[in-house]
């Protein structure tokens, strides 16, 4: 009796255990249904090199998408947006009015924290993507990306920035509709008048640099060039900002936002440039003193080169 209660028991330990694993398979299998897909990205290079004759490049971003539903495949249901993210560095945008002739600051806003360089390839328009509130929260597109703003100053004696954005003929802002601002303020706003805001600024100066090349979004730039591989050109300018650049990849089921995936490039200026940026960086009194020498000489040598007798 005893040896067939241990038998019993064991047949009873087995059922358990492969009861156990046929339960993990089917739930291994549900979550397969459900599509929890993964991918990751790669770049064509982690580094570039800027020098003299740099003109700009195209920075390709590969990559391989996992566990999608082959359904939604076939449908053309996932999508891709990939963005590269500039350095991020303060900018200060300035109203300029002219006045008798002369060109006058009016106002600036400043903002903190301003991606140096911006560029973006989608498989579809982004609106067809994502709702307006998901592309905001991400910073998707020129339109939805966000500007984090320190204060606003006044017509005249505002700090002068280090590199401002001047937004010379460019800035929907006058001081007409300052002083009517102003009056509205005080309670007696003119119909119709418009209310300078931040979003003002911040327009100009994505304008500003989608002007200089600095900011730029192309439709269609990311394929499926196999049902899970898909690749997308991205366009450098000439005048990228060194430094560290953010390679993001965002993947998207039928408009729902399911992962994100990043990888660095780094930005350094190579050659004779290289070393003159490294030496002004590094010894900035002994870099100040040799030019001030150079010129001294230069001078010198030319005075005596076109010295007439």
């Amino acid at each position: 009796m005893r040896g067939g209660r241990r038998r019993n028991r064991s047949f009873t330990l087995k059922g358990l255990a492969i009861a156990a694993g046929c339960l993990a398979l089917t739930v291994s299998g549900s979550f397969a249904q459900e599509g929890i897909e993964t991918f990751e990205i790669g770049l064509s290079t982690n580094t570039i090199s800027i020098s003299s004759d740099f003109t700009g490049a195209r920075l390709v971003v590969f990559g391989a998408l996992d566990n999608a539903d082959a359904k939604l495949l076939r449908q053309q249901r996932y999508d891709i947006v990939v963005v590269l993210v500039g350095p991020r560095s303060p900018a200060v945008v300035r109203e300029k009015e002219r006045t008798f002739g002369l060109w006058i600051n009016r106002g600036s806003e400043t903002f903190d924290a301003v991606p140096g360089s911006y560029a973006l390839a989608a498989t579809r328009p982004l609106a067809d993507i994502a709702r307006q509130e998901l592309r905001q929260r991400l910073s998707l597109g020129i339109a939805d990306l966000r500007l984090d703003s320190a204060t606003t100053t006044g017509a005249f004696g505002q700090p002068a920035p280090e590199k401002p954005e001047e937004a010379k003929g460019q800035v929907n802002v006058s001081l007409a509709e300052r002083r009517a601002k102003a009056a509205q303020d005080a309670g007696a706003s003119p119909p119709g008048a418009d209310i300078v805001t931040v979003d003002d600024y911040a327009e100009a100066l994505k304008r500003i640099r989608q002007a200089k090349g600095l900011y730029n979004q192309s439709v269609g730039a990311v394929q499926f060039v196999s049902p899970t591989l898909f690749r997308a050109d991205l366009y450098l300018p000439a005048d990228l900002p060194t430094g560290t650049h953010m390679a993001r990849a965002y993947l998207f089921r039928s408009g729902v936002f399911i992962r994100e995936s990043s990888e660095p490039l780094y930005v350094r200026k190579s050659g004779f440039e290289s070393y003159i940026d490294d030496m002004a960086t590094r010894y900035g009194a002994l870099y100040g003193v040799a030019a001030v020498l150079l010129a001294i000489f230069t001078g010198w040598f030319g005075r005596l080169v076109f010295k007439r007798d």
